[in-house]
């Protein structure tokens, strides 16, 4: 079971929605704001919700056994 906070990362059009059930947001319309939402996620962080864009920017540092769970969404 995974435990902790759910966060999303990506572009704020395809992610405000998701505030309104609870999930914390990163905004990040560049690469460089991905990156820095994904290093500024709380270690609590059970689940990350992905845009396709954060998902192609984080690619490698989603191969870490560390990382969170991620979900990308659909394009």
């Amino acid at each position: 079971m995974v435990s902790g906070i759910i966060a999303a990362i990506g572009e704020p059009a395809l992610l405000d929605g998701f505030r309104l059930a609870g999930v914390v947001v990163f905004t990040g319309s560049t690469d460089e704001e991905i990156r820095r939402a994904w290093t500024a996620l709380p270690t609590s962080t059970g689940i990350v919700i992905l845009t396709p864009r954060s998902a192609r920017v984080l690619e490698p540092d989603l191969a870490d056994p560390r990382s969170p769970l991620t979900v990308v969404l659909p394009s």
